[in-house]
């Protein structure tokens, strides 16, 4: 190891008095063999050098896209050091079960192909010791080591502690977007002139691969990135100016509740929840976080605000409540509740349907509530297939009469402007709507179920599938609305959970809306706790027979409620869901997700794209800071204290 031409006259003894940016190393000279000497750290004494490394690229074929209830059917594997290819491991494998078609079609690999291959159990003993003591390198590692973590669990082998390098983050911090469009394997292989051009076959890719880490490490070189410590330290970067405001977190406490993040005029920017608000708000000054909304939320926050609560419930629901209220700019999620859409059956003459944003009692009946008005459109055509209702918006009379429309003559309308169908003949169709709604949907649903298995025989599989997710939409739809109504008409629901340290989590729910929270310790008497929780809990306000809460509160207290091993402590009113409502049809939904799981296997894969704005390191520049779009861009009403759990929704 090369040391420093001046060396320290007197080295101190070894241990806590070394001076500092010094090491002990042994440097054996005439006459003091083995003695310690002190010199000053070199470049390579700070870390391992990337040309001494040994990297192991692999790349797996698999039968889909979650390690779950798929399986591995190909490894193809690259040992490289120093540029040079030192290795390689192929081999296919018996998955033990059916390769679908459409990875057939994308990979080339057939049923066929692996009936004579051997099982994972025989192949990960060869393959761990092909990458003993290296550093793994995937694109899109998480998909591919987790598939390897998950064969290593169900074939009882331990995973090794491997180092791992992904390339597909790797070009996120070095490539922009004008230089490639994403980073997929395949749009990097002719950026960097690979070798091998990426198939969807194992070997091919891991070679491909390696040629794009290679590429990748050129650009390393005029940032001064030489060891595998920097390497990773480049990849997981923290910006200096996030770092500086790790003080924002000091005073947050531990356990569960609500963290706001407000901005130079104190207004909320993001709202969040955790089960443990401390390590959560910390988190956001650390690498691990890299969503560029929260590296520019962070970089205008002045101080975050911590709300405890008594339990995750009543933190998910001053959540909803502060998002509902102030519209935080980087929350996205629940911000606009009453955007939500419905469908209402009229009450006129001749009722029909229309997509209205607000419930009012008394007005006909509603249905939803829908995210988007692609989803209530497509409930309205599914009741359309199913009931002859009328599609026209005028509004008809008993006297004067009209004529009729296309949809007459195709038979989709009775047709009750002409005269042809009565008042009580259209009324009696209409019911089946209204009573779908209710109670049972089955005289609604079940039309089109039939017809989707009519065109599903005559081969008609496009028009089957349409309707079938028509359907599902449908029922969803009607199921949510029956849950709903299931807590709207209880005056008041008393739940209980055990803490996990011999308490109680105590809720106290009224026509639908979380009204009290607390916890009852171990040794603390729970019914003189809840008598006093009851007590000062808030009395919501409006009719006895509706909703006091938000759609999306109450549906967090109906999850709350049917967790595994909530109580019921006690009920004022009747609690009773409609029957027969749908629960007879969750195995046709269960089939929908499960087809729709099919027509895109890998779509739970992490998005490959390039960041318009990445944080790059460039040689003789300081790092990237917010940009003009800063401070200057804040927007949101000025924030208002939160002084308890009844605020207003």
């Amino acid at each position: 190891m090369p040391s420093h031409p001046a060396l320290p006259p007197s080295p101190p003894a070894a241990g806590a008095g070394s001076p500092p940016g010094w090491r002990q190393v042994a440097l054996p000279r005439p006459g003091e063999a083995g003695q310690p000497r002190y010199h000053q750290a070199t470049i390579d004494d700070l870390g391992t050098p990337l040309a001494d490394v040994t990297f192991v690229v692999v790349d797996l074929e698999t039968t889909g896209g979650s390690p779950k209830d798929c399986a591995i059917t190909e490894i193809g594997a690259v040992k490289v050091r120093g540029g040079q290819v030192l290795g390689e491991f192929q081999t296919l494998v018996d998955p033990g079960m059916a390769i679908p078609p459409y990875i057939s079609v994308l990979t080339g690999i057939t049923s066929m192909m692996v009936a004579a291959a051997p099982r994972i159990d025989a192949v990960l003993p060869a393959f761990l010791e092909f990458a003993r003591g290296t550093v793994l390198v995937a694109h899109n590692a998480p998909f591919d080591l987790g598939f390897l973590r998950a064969a290593c669990d169900a074939s009882g082998l331990m995973w090794p502690a491997f180092a791992s390098v992904d390339t597909a983050v790797l070009a996120r911090r070095l490539l922009t977007r004008d230089e490639v469009p994403n980073c997929k394997l395949g749009t990097l292989a002719p950026f960097f002139s690979t070798s091998t051009q990426p198939c969807h076959r194992a070997l091919d890719d891991a070679r491909a691969t390696v040629d794009v880490l290679h590429g990748l490490f050129e650009r390393l070189g005029p940032l001064g990135v030489t060891s595998l410590e920097e390497l990773t330290g480049l990849t997981r970067q923290v910006d200096p100016q996030r770092r500086r405001k790790r003080h924002l977190a000091e005073h947050v406490p531990s356990g569960p509740g609500v963290y706001v993040f407000r901005g130079p005029r104190d207004e909320p920017l993001y709202v969040g929840t955790s089960n443990d608000l401390r390590s959560r708000v910390r988190s956001y000054f650390t690498a691990g976080e890299q969503r560029s909304r929260m590296t520019e939320m962070v970089a205008l926050a002045e101080r975050i605000e911590a709300l405890p609560c008594a339990h995750d419930l009543e933190a998910a629901v001053r959540e909803l409540r502060l998002i509902a209220e102030h519209k935080p700019r980087y929350n996205r999620r629940s911000r606009f509740p009453e955007r939500a859409l419905w469908v209402r059956l009229t009450e006129e003459v001749f009722p029909r349907l229309s997509v209205v944003r607000r419930v009012r009692p008394g007005a006909g009946v509603f249905l939803g509530p829908f995210p988007d008005r692609r989803a209530a459109d497509a409930a309205v055509a599914a009741v359309h297939e199913a009931l002859p209702l009328r599609q026209c918006t005028s509004r008809l009379s008993l006297t004067v009469l009209g004529t009729a429309c296309a949809l007459a003559g195709m038979g989709r309308c009775g047709a009750p402007c002409t005269g042809a169908q009565s008042r009580e003949e259209y009324a009696s169709v209409a019911a089946v709507f209204a009573a779908a709604v209710a109670a049972d949907p089955g005289d609604l649903v079940a039309p089109l179920l039939a017809r989707v298995e009519r065109l599903g025989a005559d081969g008609r599989y496009e028009d089957a599938a349409v309707l079938r997710d028509r359907v599902a939409v449908l029922v969803r739809a009607v199921r949510r609305r029956q849950r709903l109504e299931l807590l709207a008409t209880v005056p008041e629901l008393v739940l209980a959970r055990p803490d996990g340290s011999g308490g109680w989590q105590l809720s106290v729910v009224r026509r639908g809306r979380l009204v009290a929270a607390g916890v009852a310790e171990r040794g603390r008497s729970v019914r003189a706790y809840l008598a006093d929780l009851r007590a000062t809990a808030e009395t919501p306000d409006g009719p006895a027979d509706e909703l006091a809460a938000s759609v999306d509160e109450t549906e967090l207290v109906l999850r709350w409620m049917e967790k595994p091993g909530t109580r019921l402590v006690d009920v004022t009113g009747v609690l009773a869901s409609r029957t027969p409502g749908t629960g007879h049809y969750s195995a046709f939904l269960a089939r929908v997700d499960a087809g729709r799981a099919e027509r895109d296997p890998f779509g739970d894969a992490r998005p490959l794209s390039t960041r318009a704005q990445p944080d790059r390191v460039a040689p003789g520049q300081p790092e990237r800071r917010p940009g003009r779009h800063g401070s200057a861009r804040v927007a949101g009403r000025r924030g208002r204290p939160v002084t308890g759990l009844a605020s207003p929704a």
